[in-house]
């Protein structure tokens, strides 16, 4: 089967409604995810959105907020223009539909997160995401030129080289095979712009609070179609997720500590005041390693996030999800401390773009989670990920739409999806044990504390798994299950080989054998060139 469509979207988070919604008006979408549409990572987000409300706002306490959480790594021009962006990302959102809360005298009601030096979080109660995701749903399925292909997940990019069988002087996305999950067949997509809008990759790790669709596939397949990516080894790690032994990892929003809750000991002893200057509100990475340090040192499986002396109805009324979720494992915040632990929680680095977010393969646009931009750096300011998710789908609307305009190229003649001599598996064991054992060695090795010794035998473990990876796929029939474990494996590689890089501790990168920030030596992006093509 073969499709075809001006623009090719594959993820339905904010990223790619976003960009949908931009270009749905000038030709035809056809928007792929490979659950339901609004199950995302979007559709999770508790905090919010960081803004500065109006053109008259403070973009340079914005502007200062997010470098000194990227520990200097964020480019400058990058911070500068996605802030000033967030007016207008504002405005496009409530003219899609969102509702963000408003206080007593009908203003909207900014809330403040960690590393944050001022109110600027747009929110809509703890439920930001889910209410974005609801509107930007509602506005692409009553879109006449949106096509809208659920169940379906990417197995790989088509590029003018890999059509050609061989190199040429600027390769081009020219679309992607996408596997329909519930008929098991492969469709190949022609496209004139194909965008990668697939999230993050925290199931690479055994401990996160990512929904199982983020397993890195935008970051893989991009990197197999010889696009790079820059800063894999900043991973975050959130600090303050449920710990329950009967729940699924559930993020317990910064906005918590926004509002005055306390990380405490199982004793009650507030840790965070001697950690960092803006205690329990300190950047991300700081207090994700002062809680792992708390737990290693006093042998706890936990810490304590404490708001009980605000009122239980400020409490139910602030964080209506937080609460119930709480509730329904026993735990009433309202008048205990609610058990928490770090947990892989969001990819600052990915597919290196422009600022248009476009990768080194021409008409590859990488939006959102997927994609290294620059804004982030070592660590990402809180809420910055929403901004960054519309305002580069903006940015690549606008360049897309320019090139459509000037030069629309022609659909290309695509070899369909040959499965040659493949067969169905029996051995599906094969691939939940991989799987497991990938995200475990990650967890272990490749987590909030590291060192050259647990990294290298962590690289040595992926490689020989993806050599069973390898064989296994292309002598067996596709699955999800298959792809996403080729994926993750990527992936964790593609982490472990930049923390090898990496001599220094910076952000979320900390190692045992290089305990101190370098700027003098490495105050750079590190970047792994896109997987070479072979023919």
């Amino acid at each position: 089967m073969k499709l075809t469509a001006d623009f090719l979207v594959i993820g339905s988070g904010i990223a790619g409604l976003s960009y949908a919604l931009k270009v749905a008006d000038k030709g035809s979408v056809l928007l792929v995810t490979k659950r339901q549409i609004d199950y995302t990572a979007t559709s999770l987000a508790q905090g919010g959105i960081a803004a500065v409300a109006s053109e008259q706002g403070d973009f340079a306490s914005h502007v200062e907020d997010t470098m000194v959480a990227g520990a200097d790594l964020s480019h400058p021009d990058i911070v500068d223009l996605t802030v000033r962006k967030g007016p207008q990302a504002i405005a496009d959102l409530i003219s899609w539909g969102v509702e963000f809360s408003r206080n007593d005298q009908n203003e909207y009601d900014m809330t403040r997160e960690g590393g944050h030096s001022q109110r600027r979080i747009f929110h809509a109660k703890d439920a930001t995401g889910r209410e974005i995701e609801r509107a930007l749903v509602a506005a692409a399925t009553r879109h006449p030129a949106i096509r809208i292909l659920e169940n379906h997940i990417a197995v790989d990019l088509i590029t003018e080289a890999k059509i050609r069988q061989t190199s040429v002087d600027e390769n081009r996305c020219l679309g992607a095979y996408v596997l329909d999950i519930e008929q098991q067949e492969v469709i190949t997509i022609g496209a004139r712009f194909t965008v990668l809008a697939t999230g993050g990759a925290g199931k690479v790790y055994l401990y996160t609070c990512n929904p199982d669709v983020a397993t890195g596939d935008g970051v893989a397949i991009a990197w197999r179609a010889g696009a790079a990516v820059a800063n894999m080894e900043f991973m975050q790690f959130h600090p303050t997720t449920l710990y329950h032994p009967k729940a699924k990892p559930f993020l317990i929003s910064e906005a918590v500590r926004g509002e005055g809750a306390i990380l405490r000991r199982r004793d009650g002893t507030a840790f965070m005041n001697d950690q960092h200057s803006l205690k329990d509100l300190a950047p991300r990475d700081i207090v994700a390693r002062a809680i792992d340090h708390q737990m290693k040192i006093y042998g706890d499986d936990c810490v304590f996030l404490d708001i009980t002396h605000k009122s239980a109805d400020y409490i139910q009324d602030r964080f209506p999800t937080i609460y119930e979720t709480c509730l329904s494992y026993g735990i009433d915040m309202t008048r205990e401390p609610i058990p928490v632990v770090p947990a892989a929680h969001y990819l600052c680095g990915g597919v290196q773009v422009d600022s248009y977010g476009e990768s080194g393969v021409r008409d590859l646009f990488v939006i959102g989670e997927s994609a290294s931009t620059g804004l982030h750096g070592a660590n990402r300011l809180a809420s910055n990920s929403l901004l960054e998710g519309i305002v580069f789908a903006s940015r690549a609307a606008e360049i897309s739409l320019q090139r459509l305009v000037a030069a629309r190229p022609d659909f290309p003649d695509i070899v369909p999806w040959d499965s040659g001599d493949a067969t169905n598996s029996d051995e599906e064991v094969i691939v939940a044990h991989n799987w497991d054992e990938i995200r475990r060695c990650m967890w272990n090795y490749v987590g909030i504390v590291r060192s050259d010794k647990r990294l290298s035998r962590a690289l040595s473990r992926i490689q020989l798994i993806q050599q069973e990876i390898v064989e296994y796929y292309w002598n067996f029939h596709i699955t999800s299950d298959l792809i996403e474990l080729r994926n993750i494996a990527t992936v964790a590689e593609l982490i472990v080989k930049s923390a090898l890089q990496r001599k220094e501790s910076r952000g979320l990168h900390f190692t045992l054998d290089y305990p101190q920030r370098d700027d003098q030596n490495c105050k750079y992006d590190t970047v792994i060139p896109g997987a070479t093509l072979s023919f």
